[in-house]
């Protein structure tokens, strides 16, 4: 395993200086063009119109939380505080406060994703591709990752899933015209009816459980159109209703798509994966 991880987890309280712990906390004043934005930094979009209130307050108050930097070969790269960054530069200022740390990338990319989770500044298509970057790169398993953030192993790959749909849909997650909730419910269904179901929540400003439920009847005629698959199924109401329920029921027990597919009191279960990780925990829940 790559040693390079060994820099991870140590949590933002450790990673980022408090600035009341002691008067020489090692706050510098740096001139604010020889900063540079961090490449791994995990939001994509500033709101123009919270940086411009930012901008306004900085103009009047100064920079009153240093920004996180690294020295780097050209200047110094911006490990957590670009967006105080922007509204200074915006604001005017020539010179802003910043707290010299020496991290490795990966702490970095931590720092900066963490930063901005607590701050609750990143979109979930963001956080998700965050998430995925920081996996693919340090080889991190989605509960390493889930551990180092506090987060559940479930939350991190219900994040993810997301990266799944298609991107007219992720398009409207990023523009907040659907939610991650509606992005999910969606993903629950046959590709070919996804984006008339994401277009349905939109004209109709349907709630999630809403969309979630025409997601369940669409996936439910979609299994019935093949007689088939479902020959006893289609021909006898009460064992439809008894399996369609039975599929629902493994469904949210398993936290994954589920189709049961029944013919003559036989048939088979299948049940959708996203990743490894995913596997194994589904694999762990049909064994313990």
């Amino acid at each position: 395993m790559n040693n390079t991880k060994k820099g991870l987890g140590k949590g933002l309280g450790a990673l980022i200086p408090q600035l009341e712990q002691a008067p020489d906390s090692g706050v510098l004043e740096i001139r604010i063009q020889e900063i540079i934005p961090n490449k791994n930094q995990p939001r994509k979009e500033f709101d123009e119109e919270k940086l411009q209130e930012l901008s306004h307050s900085i103009s009047q108050h100064g920079v009153i939380q240093p920004i996180l930097v690294s020295k780097v070969q050209n200047g110094y790269e911006i490990i957590a505080g670009e967006r105080r960054w922007r509204a200074a530069m915006k604001a005017g200022i020539k010179k802003i406060p910043v707290i010299l740390k020496e991290l490795s990338d990966e702490e970095k990319m931590e720092v900066a994703l963490i930063e901005n989770l607590q701050r609750e500044d990143l979109n979930n298509l963001e956080e998700a591709q965050a998430y995925k970057e920081i996996m693919e790169k340090y080889e991190l398993t989605q509960s390493q990752l889930a551990e180092k953030l506090g987060k559940s192993r479930v939350a991190i790959a219900n994040t993810l899933r997301l990266l799944h749909l298609p991107e007219k849909i992720q398009d409207m997650i990023k523009e907040n015209t659907l939610t991650a909730g509606h992005g999910r419910a969606v993903l629950s269904v046959p590709e070919n009816l996804q984006e008339k179901l994401a277009q349905k929540i939109v004209e109709d400003n349907l709630s999630v459980r809403e969309a979630e439920k025409i997601a369940q009847t669409l996936k439910e005629k979609e299994e019935l159109k093949d007689p088939q698959d479902h020959p006893k199924v289609k021909d006898e109401g009460s064992d439809q209703d008894y399996i369609l329920d039975l599929q629902e029921r493994v469904q949210r027990h398993m936290g994954t798509k589920v189709k049961i597919k029944y013919k003559n009191s036989k048939g088979k279960i299948e049940i959708d994966y996203y990743s490894d990780d995913d596997l194994e925990r589904i694999i762990r829940q049909l064994i313990e």
